[in-house]
């Protein structure tokens, strides 16, 4: 399994889907409204809102449409979301995650199983790759914030289980019931991060040749241009040579 680890491959995903700002904010923007209409609109109170803000905030996200989107979720016309999980395989037998939010279950399933079935996957039962994924904390940090022995100092400190340094930056990984402490653990130590969310984990992945990864990355390029869809992961596995292809 040379190469890229599976960490660098999800940051891969993450460039990729920064190139479609507008959406990409719209996404953001729907999670904060559910977050803030789930429990207290007040982010020092909310710790799901407030993850859901740091994560606006660094993708530049305006202030003006964080607020709004707070705002809306105090509004009696807030339209009602249901967030539903769909699991299945892509190209290659690659084991693939969608977490959607959707006012319109059939709509949202009815998207999802088409998409995977034109584009060379099949769409399984709540559960069928799941076991592959564990459900993790990340906080990230720019490489600028400190040496690896620095940072992992904090993380150990700070309760975390892992962190992982490259000349990108840095990756720390915690249990997802202690994102929270973790993160404000860290914020005290290291100052504010560059992102903090609940992530999947992949516990075993999938090497690709570059015809696999071509089409993995067909299938999810057109899953994340659902506006329904909030987050694709993936545990596929990659050598550099074939990312420097893509």
């Amino acid at each position: 399994m040379a190469g890229h680890s599976k960490w660098a491959n999800i940051q891969h995903r993450k460039g990729r889907q920064d190139k479609l700002r507008s959406k990409l904010f719209s996404k953001l923007a729907k999670e904060i409204t559910v977050a803030a209409k789930m429990g207290d609109p007040d982010p020092d109170k909310n710790p799901r809102l407030r993850m859901a803000v740091k994560e606006a905030k660094s993708q530049s996200v305006p202030k003006d449409v964080i607020d709004r989107a707070i705002k809306k979720s105090q509004g009696g016309d807030a339209e009602n979301y249901d967030e539903i999980r769909y699991e299945g395989y892509g190209p290659g037998g690659v084991a693939v995650i969608v977490e959607t939010m959707t006012d319109n279950k059939n709509r949202t399933a009815s998207t999802v199983r088409s998409t995977f079935t034109k584009n060379g996957g099949n769409l399984g039962e709540t559960g069928s790759v799941g076991f592959m994924f564990d459900r993790k904390g990340q906080v990230t940090y720019p490489a600028s914030v400190g040496d690896a022995d620095t940072v992992m100092m904090a993380a150990i400190e700070a309760g975390a289980e892992d962190c992982e340094s490259s000349e990108d930056g840095h990756v720390i990984v915690c249990a997802a019931t202690d994102l929270n402490t973790v993160s404000t653990a860290l914020e005290a130590e290291l100052g504010e991060s560059e992102s903090t969310k609940l992530v999947w984990s992949p516990n075993m992945t999938t090497e690709l040749d570059l015809e696999g990864m071509t089409k993995l990355m067909k299938l999810i390029d057109a899953l994340e241009d659902d506006d329904d869809i909030q987050t694709v992961t993936a545990n596929f596995e990659a050598s550099d040579e074939v990312m420097e292809q893509l």
